[in-house]
């Protein structure tokens, strides 16, 4: 008996391993329907100069076709020396930013934002969670 018991939780505790998905939202066969290539960063110099430094505008679209959301970005800190709005992008620590707060972004919907400083930030992924 409790040798059926104890077969029992391990194909349960399988099952339910088989069954978590990655940060990118990967299904039970581990395929995940979201790249770290679909959120895809462009920025541009706006030709504006604020206290000196250029400002740069920056667009982060989603293009899996599911939402996306906890987006984490690489920032550094996101250093500008005039406001960014906090409802597009918030540091989080010295490090990462998150997107909307952490709510999702949909498929073909861009999130803008502008910020001024030395040099343009590269924002690179580092995580998200696909909502499919």
């Amino acid at each position: 008996m409790a040798s059926q018991a104890f077969v029992f939780l391990a194909l349960l505790l399988l099952l339910c391993s088989a069954t978590q998905g990655d940060e990118l939202g990967a299904d039970a066969a581990g395929r995940a329907p979201c790249r770290a290539a679909d959120l895809v960063v462009r920025q541009s110099a706006t030709g504006r100069v604020v206290e000196g430094k250029p400002e740069y505008a920056v667009e982060v679209t989603n293009r899996c076709r599911c939402a996306q959301s906890r987006v984490l970005l690489r920032c550094y800190g996101l250093s500008s020396v005039e406001a960014v709005d906090p409802r597009a992008i918030r540091p989080v620590n010295g490090e990462r930013c998150l997107l909307r707060g952490g709510r999702q972004i949909q498929s073909g919907a861009p999130v803008r934002f502008k910020y001024a400083w030395m040099t343009p930030f590269d924002f690179p992924l580092v995580s998200s969670q696909a909502h499919c």
